[in-house]
């Protein structure tokens, strides 16, 4: 038996992209891999309409329930890494699920309020997420209608993901619901948070690095290492260096080691 990985997907990609940048390197590596496009992602938004929802601890219970049906998966030794937004629904998903082993956020992230809040205007601001969404309405349509990539962010992508009604109805989804500070206390599993230079997504990676409880570390990436960008994009062998060598020493004796 080999030890998995279930890799989690972010926002935009799809599990076949995951197959070069998790797949190839787990298997170099001597673990299985599992690829998961989840509700609001890949397939199982385009074809199947499943829209993206909070509780991700609900989605990776079916999935550990079906890789642990395999002979050939070490259930002691179950591992959890979700890039981009993955870098949200894996730590939601593993406070939810004892049997994950250990867990990597890539880039690690916090309460997605933090990362809305800062494009509200004052008034608004101090009593997000907290108001109507009727009345951000006006104010978001105003923030995209001359700006075609926040359009395409938000409108395009981020409604149809979701599921939204309008773009108010969307944004204050976002900062009601897709919280980490609520349930990070559950997480116990060992935690490898990653945050590397130049991507805006790891804006939070620290808030969740310091609110853990569990076992953890912080991994961070830099020019100077060639593995700046968004999930370390410009370098992602050197990524897979750190985060692979880190998993062997903390999957050694599976997940009996880091039980109460």
């Amino acid at each position: 038996m080999r030890p998995l990985l279930v890799a989690v997907d972010g926002y935009d990609g799809n599990v076949h992209e995951m197959y070069w940048s998790h797949a190839v390197p787990a298997l170099r590596r001597g673990y299985h891999c599992l690829l998961v496009d989840g509700p609001g992602q890949g397939g199982a938004l385009i074809e199947q309409q499943l829209r993206m929802r909070p509780d991700w601890e609900v989605v990776l219970r079916a999935v550990v329930d079906a890789a642990l049906a395999q002979p050939e998966v070490d259930g002691d030794r179950v591992a959890v890494m979700g890039w981009s937004f993955g870098g949200w629904l894996a730590p939601r998903a593993a406070s939810g699920e004892p049997r994950v082993a250990a867990l990597i956020a890539d880039p690690g992230q916090w309460d997605q309020a933090e990362t809305v809040r800062a494009m509200l205007p004052p008034p608004v601001r101090d009593r997000y997420p907290d108001v109507d969404p009727a009345e951000l309405e006006p104010m978001m349509q105003d923030a995209v209608r001359s700006n075609p990539v926040a359009r395409w962010k938000l409108v395009q992508r981020g409604m149809w993901v979701h599921g939204a009604p309008t773009l108010g109805a969307y944004v204050v989804d976002l900062g009601r619901r897709y919280r980490l500070s609520d349930i990070v206390g559950s997480i116990e599993c060992p935690t490898l948070v990653a945050a590397a230079d130049g991507d805006p997504l790891a804006a939070g990676a620290e808030a969740l690095h310091e609110a853990l409880t569990c076992p953890k570390a912080m991994a961070r990436f830099t020019a100077a290492d060639g593995a700046a960008g968004h999930c370390e994009g410009w370098n992602r062998s050197r990524f897979d260096q750190v985060v692979f060598d880190w998993l062997d020493e903390t999957l050694q004796h599976g997940r009996s080691r880091v039980s109460p």
